[in-house]
């Protein structure tokens, strides 16, 4: 769990710097960077897609794992729980771009490799080098989204140290089912739904991120029963 409490850590105090730095930004800085960021975010998406080339995996994943999440309504929930947090920290302030802030850089900092593969490798072999490196990329990415989005960024902490911390304790369950075409497909449909949040970041399109989360599972199952 060592690697994942670095992470959260990077994460918090990333966040809290970025607030404070952008509270000395001004309107047009702050609209600069958050185009910056949109496009970075576009760009780890796109690269994070091309690790397959079952494209059929992928939209299938896609379409079912929407199905799903709208009949969870996950994003809904996930909206809640930011509201909930930013009541806590603002009590009862209006804040509506905390809830943003917490969703967005939850899914950016769980839905990737490196938070699949360093748990893993963190609970398999006590090795925390991928987290460690993971921990920088999110701390700088942390500030920088936090001084456009808010402290929001900083509470994204929390599901990141819940779904990291699970990998990591269930690690020698999870391990034998993580099959090289399995890790590829997760990868790449991951980098679709960070691709949409740099969809969202740009105000480009508005698309309901939270509700396709299932599609990472139905892309496992695909491709590791395929």
């Amino acid at each position: 769990m060592f690697g994942t409490i670095v992470n959260v850590l990077a994460i918090i105090a990333g966040g809290l710097l970025g607030k404070f730095l952008g509270a000395k930004f001004s309107e047009n800085i702050s609209s600069t960077v958050m185009q910056a960021v949109g496009l970075g975010v576009l760009v780890i998406g796109t690269q994070m897609f091309l690790a397959t080339d079952n494209i059929i995996i992928i939209i299938a994943s896609l379409v079912l794992g929407g199905i799903a999440g709208e009949l969870l309504r996950l994003e809904y929930w996930l909206e809640r729980l930011g509201e909930w947090l930013q009541s806590i920290v603002n009590k009862g302030n209006k804040e509506s771009a905390f809830a943003k802030a917490f969703v967005t850089a939850s899914l950016v900092y769980c839905v990737g490799a490196m938070a699949i593969m360093g748990s893993l490798e963190s609970g398999l072999t006590g090795s925390h080098q991928t987290l460690f490196a993971k921990s920088i990329l999110d701390g700088i990415s942390a500030i920088i989204f936090s001084s456009t989005l808010g402290i929001g960024v900083a509470f994204s902490a929390i599901p990141v140290f819940i779904y990291q911390g699970s990998i990591t304790l269930l690690a020698s369950w999870i391990q034998p089912f993580l099959t090289a075409a399995v890790i590829a497909a997760m990868k790449a449909t991951g980098g679709v739904l960070i691709f949409a949040i740099g969809l969202n970041i740009l105000k480009i399109k508005s698309v309901p991120v939270g509700n396709l989360l299932p599609s990472i599972i139905f892309a496992c199952l695909f491709a590791y029963f395929a």
